[in-house]
Parts: C-alpha cells; structure tokens; sequence
C-alpha cells in the first residue's frame, strides 16, 4: 500500500500518515460492511483520498497541491489511478528509495525497516540501543533528506543502488545475528525480516547472482542459529556447536540457491561467503571441515572485496588448514586498521591459545572482552580468559 500510494503521489511521509488512516477505517468499516471484493483498490482509494484531504487542508502545501493537481488528470482525483491498476510489488523501488544515496548507512537501515519492514519505531530504537525519540528524529531526518534531494518512486536506478540494498539487508541480517551490544547474543526479528526482504528482493530479480548468493548466506548462517547458545543463553563456539541442531531444511535452500548463482552467474562478494557457509554446513563435525577449501574462497574474497574483517576470517582459515604462527603473521597489518574493536584480539587470542602461549592468549582474550559491548560475547571471552589460568601464574598479572 505505502509503495503505491508513493509511486503515485510522490510524497512519503504524508502517504506514510494517509496509509495508516486506511488501514484504521478498514479496522472499523470492514467488520460491519464486509471485506471489499478487491481490498488492496479499496485500502489505496482511500489512502490516495485521505492524502489528498492532507494535503487540502494545510495552507503551507497550497503550491504542492497545485503542482498534484497538474499532474493528476481530475477523474484520478476521484477514483486513483493506483487502485484500478493491475496489483504489482514495489518493494524493490521502495527499498532502492530507502536506500537513497544521501542516507547515511544508519539512517538507510532505520528507513528500511521503518518503511519497508514495518517495524514501529519503539522496535527499531530497541534493536540499535538508542532513546525511541532519537530513533524517530533519525527517520524523520531520513524522509525530509530524501525529499530534499529529489528522491522519487521511479523505475529503480542502476545497479549501485541495489548494491546499496543488499549492503543494508546485510547490515540488518549481522546485527540480528550477533547483536554489537547487549543482554541478547541475537534479535531474531531483525535476521527474519532481512531474510523475509531479501526473498522479496530475489523473487523480483531471481536472475542476480548477488542476489541469490546473499539470501543463501542468510539462510546457511542462520541455519546454526539454534545450536549458537546455551539454555541459560551462554554463547557456544562453531568448533563446540552441536551439529544435529543446525536447520536442515534452511541448509538445503542455500546450499542449492548458492550452487544455482555460482553456474550461472558473475562471481560476487556475497555468493563466495555463502559458498564458505556452504562448506561448513557440509562437514558433520569441526574436524571434518574443508579448510583448504575455505582458504581458498577467501583468498577470492580477499582479491575481489577485500576488507579487515576478510582479513581476520582468512587468518582463521589459515590457522585451522596450515598452523597457528600462519594465521598470526596474517594478523599483523590488522593492529592499526581495527584498533579499538574486540575482534582482532579475540581472534588472535584464539590462535595464540592453539599454539600453546597461553599468557598472551589470556591477555589478549581480557582486552577482546573489554572492547565488545555484547554481554554473552563478554561472558564467552572472560570465560575463555580464565580456563587459560596457570597455577603457577598469579591472579594479578593480566
């Protein structure tokens, strides 16, 4: 309904009002006067009228309704042209219209899941740690950057900006898979919308590569979802995870999605990290893991999109196929790039544990749980730290 009544009037904060007052007068309408034979036209008939109403009424918008008027023919004014329209899915213009280059990231990413996801404010501002009322500037600052930049419900642009796209369902899909801060190692709700999303976005370009290859990442990292935590909500390792927990079913549509983008398709960032998740979903156990395999993929990554965090998950891979000392020379341009993020140490801590140097390990796995902001990540890390203590080692050293 919003992508409709956008499309056509072009205004999205005041279709965003209009659409609510819709769906309020079917609320107390439709369960005396029945279910119109055709609810989507009637939920945007009235939505495109109480718009116009909005409109009418505010003295300010006096040269915005003149410009409606001469754009809209007078009998669409009566009878939108919206609603009479074969139903069609604007959910990519839409998303693409979220993700409107002025954004910044964060703001691209409350839009989405404001506009597109329907999720309420209060939800949002949960999800990201922040005051509900600075979440709603946040958006509202994002609709009127939109406006003022021109951005209209058009064809969608290029292929950038479903770049764009993709990167703000990744964005969602990571922080509801490991949340940055907090009681909770996940927010379900947000790696189900950003997968829900991007099936949307796949169903409407089911021939994209990097289309495909994010939604079977989504699936085949979700998959181990059940098995990442304890009971009590304690974070459990890949290498320590129970397998027979994994979703199976989620499994075999992105192992097959991702088999189907990488015949067919130009080879892209997102289809060789869900070929990495595929081949870790393959193995039964840890030790059954193809790690040549994987070291292999991201050395394409590395090559095609190379970022720190490549880098860190190289530097694992490596470890686990050729040693520890390998993994760690990988690690030392990191210090400068990533400094002040939990990551780099926790990781190194990992691999300095593998070698046996287990001081500097311990060390390293203290400074890791000092930088994160994620509570089960911290209890994981100071656990980690003190499985590592020597009885000859005093309490006081760090």
């Amino acid at each position: 309904m919003l992508a409709a009544v956008v499309r056509h009037h072009g205004d999205f904060e005041t279709a965003e009002d209009a659409v609510q007052e819709a769906l309020l007068a079917a609320a107390t309408r439709w369960p005396d006067d029945g279910v119109p034979a055709d609810p989507r036209a009637w939920l945007i008939r009235v939505a495109s009228r109480k718009m116009i109403d909005r409109l009418r009424s505010e003295s300010a918008s006096r040269a915005r309704e003149r410009d409606l008027a001469a754009r809209t023919p007078p009998d669409e004014l009566l009878a939108p042209a919206a609603d009479a329209e074969p139903a069609r899915d604007d959910t990519l213009t839409l998303l693409l219209l979220c993700c409107h280059p002025s954004l910044t990231p964060p703001s691209q990413v409350a839009l989405t899941l404001r506009a597109v996801g329907g999720l309420t404010t209060a939800e949002i501002a949960q999800a990201f740690l922040v005051p509900e009322p600075t979440m709603a500037q946040r958006v509202s600052r994002a609709k009127a950057r939109i406006k003022a930049a021109g951005g209209r419900f058009d064809a969608p642009p290029g292929p950038d900006r479903l770049d764009s796209v993709l990167q703000v369902l990744y964005l969602i899909f990571n922080e509801g898979y490991t949340a940055t801060s907090g009681p909770a190692l996940h927010r379900p709700d947000l790696t189900a919308e950003a997968i829900r999303l991007t099936r949307a976005v796949h169903a409407l370009r089911p021939g994209d590569g990097e289309v495909a290859g994010l939604l079977a990442l989504m699936l085949l990292t979700d998959a181990r979802r059940p098995a990442r935590t304890t009971p009590n909500g304690a974070l459990v390792p890949l290498a320590e995870q129970d397998r027979t927990r994994w979703n199976r079913a989620a499994i075999a549509e992105g192992t097959a999605l991702i088999t189907g983008a990488l015949t067919r398709a130009r080879l892209g960032p997102y289809q060789l990290q869900a070929a990495i998740a595929a081949v870790h979903a393959e193995a039964p156990r840890h030790e059954d893991t193809d790690w040549p395999q994987i070291v292999a993929l991201y050395e394409l990554l590395a090559d095609l999109a190379p970022n720190p965090m490549v880098t860190l998950n190289h530097a694992v891979a490596v470890a686990m196929a050729t040693g520890p000392q390998a993994g760690l020379a990988l690690l030392e341009p990191l210090a400068a790039r990533l400094s002040g993020h939990h990551r780099p140490h926790a990781v190194r801590a990992h691999l300095l544990e593998m070698s046996g140097d287990l001081r500097r390990a311990r060390s390293e796995y203290r400074e890791a749980a000092r930088l994160t902001t994620s509570l089960p990540e911290q209890a994981y890390l100071r656990d980690r730290a003190a499985r590592l203590l020597e009885p000859d080692v005093p309490e006081h050293l760090p």
